[in-house]
């Protein structure tokens, strides 16, 4: 462990010191480290808010940051407000880890430094997009924006529109699909349709098509895990590049979150927009 004695600054918060003091982290990494509880101030574990005092002696393990800081994404933001961050998450990137343990960039690792409290479960990650979706991504900067901004995803009270290409084309080209789904037993990674499922609603409408593909809009009306993508396998039209779901292997899963219309904290509803990638229009040449 690392050990530092505080004698030049007082009353200065600790991520800021060791971010000015350890010049090979970065101020992601800080916020990794307060997270994996590798931090100690007096041999004592203290929150990134805490104000150093002179003569404290800070104790730092930074042998779990393995990830090359060099190699880091730079995620767009969209928007930022004292409550909010948007942010346009990257096809490949998870939105959170999945273990203590998990040494890559994600979402909640690259936003650590924005948030105003960190100090509880998943900070900021009020959503997720699966790894292989980019688009639009709402974080709470506060625990009181975060419960907020959750409540609303919970009460389905956000709009969300995503575009993905798709296998075939569909006979109707604008309708709700009503179909249940549930974890898959035989493989707890997976998700399918089954009566004994809940409740599942996504509305699609064709955009347009060429003679292998259709590009789609689709709104899912409830927020269950994969629902977009085990809908559409369910009827024979999997996404792109959906290699979970029997998608035609490509470069990417072609599927992106492109709108979300939501209440902020400050009362003001607002329509997050990213465009859709490139490669998008490039697929949908094919002929």
């Amino acid at each position: 462990m690392h050990k530092l004695i505080v004698s030049k600054s007082e009353n200065i918060r600790i991520d800021k010191y060791l971010a000015d003091e350890i010049k090979d982290l970065t101020r992601s990494d800080i916020a990794k480290l307060f997270t994996k509880n590798q931090i100690l101030v007096n041999d004592l574990l203290v929150k990134p808010s805490y104000k150093l005092k002179l003569g404290d002696s800070v104790g730092v393990d930074y042998q779990v940051i393995k990830f090359d800081a060099k190699n880091q994404v730079e995620i767009p933001i969209l928007y930022e407000d004292k409550d909010v961050l948007v942010i346009e998450k990257p096809a490949g990137m998870l939105s959170h880890s999945k273990g203590k343990e998990n040494q890559e960039q994600t979402v909640e690792t690259t936003i650590a430094t924005k948030l105003v409290e960190s100090d509880y479960n998943r900070a900021g990650i009020v959503h997720r997009l699966d790894r292989a979706t980019s688009g639009v991504m709402i974080c709470a900067k506060t625990r009181e924006a975060y419960k907020s901004l959750q409540n609303q995803f919970s009460q389905r009270k956000v709009t969300k529109v995503y575009y993905a290409i798709l296998s075939g084309h569909f006979e109707i080209k604008s309708a709700i699909i009503d179909l249940p789904i549930m974890r898959d037993q035989k493989n707890k990674s997976r998700f399918k349709v089954d009566s004994r499922g809940k409740s599942s609603l996504t509305r699609y409408t064709v955009i347009s098509e060429n003679s292998k593909y259709s590009l789609v809009e689709l709104e899912p009306k409830t927020g269950r895990t994969h629902q977009l993508r085990v809908h559409l396998k369910y009827l024979k039209h999997p996404i792109v590049g959906d290699n979970f779901y029997e998608g035609e292997p490509s470069d990417r899963l072609y599927l992106h979150a492109a709108k979300l219309s939501i209440k902020l904290p400050s009362g003001e509803t607002k329509i997050f927009e990213s465009e859709i990638p490139k490669t998008f229009g490039e697929k949908m040449q094919y002929n």
